[in-house]
């Protein structure tokens, strides 16, 4: 049923501590849209979270009714950073359950050793109520998380997972009591502790790992600051919780305190720790009118910061929302497991009702075939082909986010690992975008004063690069009167009834090259020339990337004289002068002749370039166009975190086709074996368990992928 558009659709987030299979993520996301209220439901599997867009007039308490319908439990999250985390609650009960069922499960193969080694009568009688007051209670407390899933779906005439293993697990039971009651020779109270020991390992492993894949996100959120002392004068203030916090207030930073919001420097100057945001380890100078952000660390002294953004609007909870996001997008792998977990409850429920059949058929007794009936619903739960992919992806996401690479969309990886062809953008992306001055030695000292009084009155990219560069050498600025900017020209001021000037350059010495000069009364005094340095890793990167078997080539909108010098350094070809339109043409006419490309770029001017590559790349200084537009976004001044990618990306792909082997061979060896009545309850549980354990351990070694 589609939802009427004529209103404006608003966004919300419910925590579903409930999905646990690829089975689940299909229910959800479709069937929550047949409420004519929801638009569209969008499963987050890494944080067990679903995002949907709904009219205004859907009431939370409805929602949450479309979710029981579904057979889920959903709990509204709210917008504040780190609110609601219902699966850290989930991860304690498993462990709970694990230790209980751990418990149980020695306790009761003591027993059964005894009654293997040939106890009779009314020993082995004993023996069996013995595991039977031990086996019940565990199956009553640890089997409750999948009782209670399999009987919310239940209710609500559907079905998932949890469903054949609550049969399997009651059956079983409910047989071992009957065997134990008329002095039967077997009963199965270790085969059922054994299979919800470690059906609850799996489940505790796969919550353990969301936690820790999660644990970036929690990690960058916590580093905000709790509070601030905003002012209400000169000297007065008061403390005001991180929540509380307004733009246009203005926010006292003592040295040693994390910035609890976005701003701007109104007064003083320091360094800030920026290591959190880019990966920076160098402190960074910052003065009056920088903009400093919520999570980095004033190293200095006392500022007064201007807020600009506070709570969810600023850039460390983008960057938080951004690596939420990372497993949302359906790769191709991840809908191919969709499709198979769709048709998994009724073939497994059609196979155990004709092994049953058939085994009744043949004469084999109720008794009998109803054991092999169990034993073919718990041996065919598919854990390992659910968590074949998500796994891969999550333990990769999570490897990449801590070298600084975050990644927007789980295909990303798939497309990462197919690339052939690299075009990079050189300004910003091949260089760190910011001008540096290459001779400040060479100009008097006796100017410098000047110089910094003048550049530091500007916010011209190359007033800033000099003011740094002063700064640094510890100048203090001269006294000047009645300064003034003009676009295109420069800055000149009063100084001691001369006319100073700081501007483009009139002497032809300059060249072509990215300089400035100070003036006075028109008599040139010193030139200073910039360079735009390249990232301290960038001929590394691109040898690295060649090692790939993956070519690099600049796609630059600069002249070719500014493009050359890099160029030639790096050992790559350039092309120059490009429009946006030109930079399209050009991938168009590498994915023309069969190559994948990978863009890199950072500027707005990147933005369509990045949409249209096969995959694409920005660093974290990236403008937000460029940002939105690109796949991955790394931190930092190196350029290695995009090797890095490329090649954990094609390590993840091995894993999740080593994956999609293991679980696909698991069931075509271990299917037919139950059906023709080789597998007992207990070699089903410990075989399928296994199997989920194997494939998530696998996934696990993309951990060391990167060191």
């Amino acid at each position: 049923m589609s939802v009427a558009t004529a209103s404006p659709l608003v966004e919300r987030d419910f925590a579903v501590p409930d999905i646990r299979c690829a089975g689940c993520i299909s229910k959800l996301e479709q069937g929550l849209v047949r409420d004519r209220r929801i638009a569209s439901a969008r499963v987050n599997f890494t944080e067990k979270r679903v995002h949907i867009a709904c009219t205004p007039d859907a009431e939370t308490p409805d929602l949450v009714g479309a979710f029981a319908l579904l057979g889920f439990e959903a709990h509204p999250i709210g917008d504040a950073p780190g609110e609601g985390d219902p699966e850290a609650a989930s991860s304690r009960e498993l462990l709970r359950a694990v230790a209980v069922a751990g418990f149980a499960m020695m306790n009761v193969m003591l027993l059964s050793v005894s009654v293997w080694s040939g106890a009779e009568g009314a020993t082995r009688d004993l023996f069996h109520w013995l595991s039977a007051a031990i086996a019940l209670p565990t199956v009553a407390y640890s089997g409750r998380p999948f009782f209670r899933s399999a009987w919310r779906a239940l209710r609500h005439g559907g079905t998932n997972m949890d469903v054949p293993i609550s049969i399997g697990v009651v059956i079983t039971s409910a047989l071992s009591v009957y065997e134990t009651a008329t002095h039967g020779q077997h009963a199965y109270f270790d085969g059922v502790v054994m299979l919800l020991f470690f059906l609850l390992c799996g489940r505790w492993l796969d919550s353990v790992m969301r936690d820790r894949a999660r644990g970036g996100v929690t990690a960058l959120l916590r580093n905000m600051g709790t509070g601030a002392t905003v002012l209400r004068g000169e000297d007065s203030g008061h403390w005001v919780d991180a929540t509380a916090l307004q733009p246009g207030m203005v926010m006292l930073v003592a040295a040693g305190e994390r910035l609890a919001a976005d701003g701007v420097i109104v007064a003083g100057s320091t360094q800030i720790d920026l290591s959190l945001l880019t990966g920076e380890s160098a402190p960074q100078a910052v003065h009056v009118d920088d903009h400093v952000h919520a999570g980095t660390l004033n190293l200095g002294a006392p500022i007064r910061v201007r807020i600009t953004a506070a709570g969810a609007d600023t850039a460390i909870a983008d960057i938080a929302r951004l690596m939420g996001e990372a497993a949302q997008g359906k790769s191709r792998y991840v809908r191919i497991a969709d499709r198979a977990a769709r048709f998994y409850a009724p073939a497994v429920h059609t196979l155990a009702l004709l092994a049953f059949t058939g085994w009744m058929i043949a004469g084999a007794g109720w008794h009998h075939s109803l054991l092999i009936a169990v034993a073919v619903l718990i041996i065919t739960c598919p854990c390992a082909l659910g968590l074949a992919v998500p796994a891969a992806q999550i333990v990769a996401a999570g490897a990449l986010m801590r070298v600084g690479v975050l990644i927007k969309d789980g295909s990303a990886l798939e497309r990462m690992a197919e690339v052939d062809r690299a075009l990079i953008d050189k300004t910003g992306t091949l260089t760190l975008g910011r001008p540096v001055a290459t001779d400040l030695d060479a100009v008097d000292p006796a100017h410098r004063p000047l110089l910094l009084a003048l550049a530091q009155a500007s916010r011209h990219p190359l007033s800033e690069a000099l003011t740094r560069g002063l700064s640094a050498l510890g100048v203090v600025p001269e006294a000047v009167q009645t300064i003034r900017e003009t676009p295109g020209f420069g800055i000149e001021a009063d100084w001691h009834g001369h006319k100073v000037t700081l501007g483009r350059p009139q002497s032809p010495a300059a060249g072509t090259a990215l300089a400035t000069e100070l003036a006075i009364d028109g008599d040139p005094l010193a030139t200073i020339r910039f360079a735009d340095q390249l990232r301290p890793d960038a001929r590394a990167a691109i040898d690295a990337l060649a090692a790939e078997g993956i070519d690099a080539t600049i796609l630059s909108g600069d002249r070719a004289e500014a493009v050359a010098p890099v160029a030639r350094e790096l050992g790559i070809t350039a092309q120059t002068g490009m429009t946006p339109q030109d930079k399209l043409a050009a991938i168009a006419r590498h994915a023309g002749a069969g190559h994948r490309v990978l863009m890199i770029g950072d500027g707005l001017n990147d933005g369509p370039a990045l949409a249209a590559g096969y995959a694409s790349m920005a660093p974290g200084s990236a403008s937000d166009a460029g940002k939105n537009a690109a796949d991955c976004i790394f931190l930092g001044d190196r350029l290695m975190p995009v090797v890095q990618t490329v090649r954990m990306a094609r390590r993840t792909r091995r894993i999740v086709k080593q994956n999609f082997a293991l679980a696909i061979g698991y069931n075509i060896i271990a299917v037919p074996l139950a059906i023709f009545g080789h597998v007992t309850p207990l070699i089903a549980a410990i075989a399928m368990s296994g199997s989920s354990l194997i494939v998530v351990g696998n996934a696990l070694r993309l951990k060391a992928a990167i060191r």
